[in-house]
């Protein structure tokens, strides 16, 4: 028996229960992974509060980093003793150990801990994507990126800035400003006290930025389009405030022949052509110092409650771990 978080029913987070769960052997395709720590993801407030669909009952969380201890049949690429990670569906990572399908793990080089593992993946392959395959940011460009100082903003701001991008960073607090300039954030918007609009405007001189990307949804993507100059691109990859409004389609073409997309890790981790030379690239940033993953709180995996209370109340910056 080894313990876990599940849900019977989706809502607030006291849903979730820490409970027994009896692993038994891994089938074709599958390991027994014993988790070392595990990642808190904004993903995981989707599956817990219902906006994101799964079978109950059911697991949580998308992210972990771990040893494998058993593999099932037709698995070739890890064997038992392998350090790996990985993030993506089926979810069910809040857990001291799960049983789970191989295709999506990838092995930790020995020069990245378990725990920068379970706080980077599914936020820094959300990173490689957005910025050299939903845009491929150049040097010299000037980006819009909203909640910056959160675990794929600072992540990203650093990545910006290895490639030689201005960062137009927004937030919602003084505090989160100063973390966000800590990490190199050119200009930083408090996006509640200010009109981001007129600051992206004003900063680029009027011309808008050539890419702007937003998580925050319904509260900022319609103004988030403002943002962006003539054929230029706007990312929605999550919606923390809310999914963003219908789009009518005419509105690109008025704002000036605009660029819509909204892509999802699940597309690229089970993909392997995909995830492999992505996972390469995350791991080369991370271990040349380019990009630094910084955890900033950490709880145990039992505490997931409070976790999630903290992450929906904005109270996080950065990357969050839970240990088993």
């Amino acid at each position: 028996m080894v313990k876990a978080i599940r849900i019977t029913e989706t809502g607030a987070p006291e849903v979730m229960k820490w409970v027994d769960v009896e692993l038994g052997e891994p089938g074709p395709g599958e390991v027994l992974i014993r988790h070392h720590a595990c990642g808190l993801n904004y993903i995981d407030v989707y599956f817990r509060s219902g906006y994101y669909a799964q079978p109950l009952p059911g697991g949580i969380g998308m992210e972990g980093a771990g040893v494998i201890e058993k593999v099932g049949p037709d698995v070739t690429h890890v064997k038992v003793g392998d350090r790996v990670a990985y993030a993506g569906r089926p979810t069910g990572a809040y857990a001291e150990a799960r049983i789970m399908p191989a295709d999506i793990l990838v092995k930790l080089p020995d020069s990245i801990s378990f725990e920068q593992g379970a706080a980077m993946m599914l936020q820094g392959l959300t990173v490689q994507y957005l910025l050299n395959d939903s845009y491929k940011v150049q040097k010299g460009d000037t980006v819009l990126f909203h909640a910056i100082a959160g675990g794929v903003g600072l992540i990203a701001c650093q990545w910006l800035k290895a490639i030689g991008a201005t960062v137009i960073g927004t937030v919602g607090s003084p505090e989160k400003a100063e973390i966000a300039k800590a990490y190199g954030c050119d200009h930083v918007i408090l996006y509640r006290e200010e009109d981001f609009v007129k600051r992206v405007k004003e900063i680029t001189n009027g011309k808008g930025v050539p890419v702007a990307y937003d998580a925050v949804g319904k509260d900022t993507f319609m103004q988030t389009l403002d943002c962006v100059s003539p054929r230029g691109m706007a990312v929605s990859f999550g919606g923390a405030s809310g999914s963003p409004p219908l789009l009518d389609l005419g509105i690109l073409a008025s704002k000036g022949s605009l660029k819509v997309t909204r892509p999802t890790v699940a597309t690229y981790v089970l993909n392997r052509s995909l995830l492999e030379p992505m996972a390469a690239d995350l791991f080369d940033k991370v271990s040349s110092g380019k990009v630094k993953i910084e955890i900033k709180q950490r709880y145990a995996l039992k505490d997931a409650v409070e976790a999630h209370r903290d992450l929906e109340g904005r109270k996080t910056t950065g990357s969050t771990i839970l240990l088993p």
